[in-house]
């Protein structure tokens, strides 16, 4: 499955999800002091950047390192892809990280799981392995991505209360619909390049 700069934005997008997660962003932030959200928000999406850059630059090095094969990779990112979408659709995720103990969020939940999951690890070290030669398009693409969720993150209470809770839900919903069939995809492009060669 071949992504031009586009195709990997909007799959970068839709992995990392901003505006699904924007539930859990309003729940993690509200225990920091109004004066700092800004500047929690900006670091962590700054974090999430450089393990998902680290992921995307190592890939191959990680791929022969570990002894897996691109085929291999693309069936397992194509499946958690599957299982995150599947939660998209039918569940929402805010309950899991509420709960920040009233400290100021540090790498955990927002930058990691919630910007720089298994997800989007898996899709980043794919697109890398994939077509290494293009690897400033990949970072360009990252950086596209991570600057959408950003922005999101920054302005979360804002865009919950223009658009509402129901249309956030149905954003939500819509992105998972999407994300499932680009998990189908790489699945099945997974399993035809193994049986059937390029």
């Amino acid at each position: 499955m071949e992504h031009s700069f586009v195709s990997a934005f909007v799959l970068l997008l839709l992995v990392l999800d901003p505006f699904g997660s924007l539930p859990i962003f309003v729940s993690v932030l509200r225990g920091v002091a109004p004066e700092r959200r800004a500047r929690v928000a900006l670091r962590e999406a700054v974090i999430a950047f450089g393990v998902l850059l680290v992921f995307m630059v190592g890939g191959q090095g990680f791929l022969s390192l570990m002894r897996l094969s691109e085929r291999s990779l693309e069936v397992a990112g194509g499946v958690i892809l599957l299982i995150i979408a599947i939660r998209m659709i039918f569940a929402t995720g805010a309950e899991i990280y509420a709960d920040a103990g009233g400290r100021e969020p540090f790498i955990f939940p927002l930058a990691v799981p919630l910007l720089a999951g298994p997800s989007a690890m898996a899709t980043v070290l794919l697109l890398a392995s994939r077509q290494p030669e293009r690897i400033v398009t990949w970072v360009g693409a990252l950086t596209a991505a991570m600057a959408v969720s950003g922005g999101v993150l920054l302005a979360a209470e804002r865009i919950r209360r223009l658009l509402g809770a129901s249309v956030v839900v149905a954003m939500e919903k819509l992105m998972g619909l999407v994300l499932t069939a680009v998990a189908v995809e790489m699945i099945l492009a997974g399993l035809k390049h193994y049986f059937f060669g390029p």
